[in-house]
């Protein structure tokens, strides 16, 4: 089964439903967003520390 699969599989089962909710959930709060956007940013290349 290729990773792909897999990954559907998962996100399809009731954990892989509760593990997309709470992502969601901490992505929307403001101070991890703009911790998501740093993190981002640095292995993009545009910015960040240093």
């Amino acid at each position: 089964m290729s990773l792909f699969k897999k990954v559907a599989a998962f996100a399809k089962s009731p954990q892989g439903r509760r593990a997309i909710k709470q992502a969601k959930r901490y992505a929307q709060d403001p101070k991890n967003k703009q911790k998501i956007d740093q993190v981002k940013n640095r292995v993009l290349g545009k910015g960040g520390k240093g």
